[in-house]
């Protein structure tokens, strides 16, 4: 399969290598291409770079792995050649301000829910923005089998979507419903941190546990 995998941070990087590794072509976009390309070919065989518009326009299904105060300026640079495609949206829309965290949008609105206004052609997944970045593409280094959520208004892209996460390894994928669930998922990144900082930053997951029957 043809992928696109924008941002070159460590999320993106991981996704990447991964799907590399699963033998499919990938192309990373950056704001030049150069950065791209150094990791590409890091990457190697299956792995190519370019601009955040080249990427876009080469994958069949495309991740957002940019900053989440950015997403926004950079898919508008990708424009029409979102139109029509999976677009899984791992950004989170966080900000930091005298060593204290906010959402920059909540409550009301999402990333994903302007992102999904932002490119009404697209088909906007939210997906793996709940957890530590090595957990992505490997729950299994976890003791135990956990829980990946997603959310979007297309059947098909979430259908989609969650073959790409079994590919992953992820058994446990609970489909939470429309786009505007992606308030939750984002919100769910407060909690994250504030556990990363109490227990440390070894990658956890969190898992439903529902009363038996």
């Amino acid at each position: 399969m043809k992928l696109a995998v924008l941002g070159t941070g460590e999320v993106g990087s991981n996704l990447a290598s991964k799907l590399v590794e699963l033998g499919n072509q990938v192309m990373i976009g950056s704001r030049t291409s150069k950065k791209a390309q150094d990791l590409a070919k890091r990457l190697g065989k299956g792995a190519s770079g370019g601009t955040f518009s080249q990427a876009a326009a080469f994958g069949e299904v495309v991740f957002n792995c940019t900053h989440g105060d950015s997403s926004l300026e950079i898919l508008k640079s990708a424009g029409v050649h979102l139109d029509g495609k999976v677009l899984v949206d791992v950004a989170n829309p966080l900000k930091f301000s005298n060593n204290k965290m906010s959402l920059t949008v909540s409550n009301t609105d999402s990333l994903g829910e302007q992102i999904q206004r932002a490119h009404p052609k697209a088909k906007v997944v939210k997906a793996l923005n709940t957890m530590n970045y090595k957990i992505m593409t490997n729950p299994g280094i976890l003791s135990e089998d956990t829980d990946v959520f997603i959310c979007g208004n297309d059947s098909a892209a979430k259908a989609k979507v969650t073959e790409i996460l079994r590919w992953f390894g992820w058994k446990r994928v609970i489909d939470l419903g429309g786009i505007d669930r992606a308030r939750g998922m984002e919100a769910v990144l407060l909690l994250w941190l504030s556990l990363a900082q109490k227990y440390g930053f070894a990658p956890f997951n969190y898992k439903i546990v529902r009363q038996s029957a």
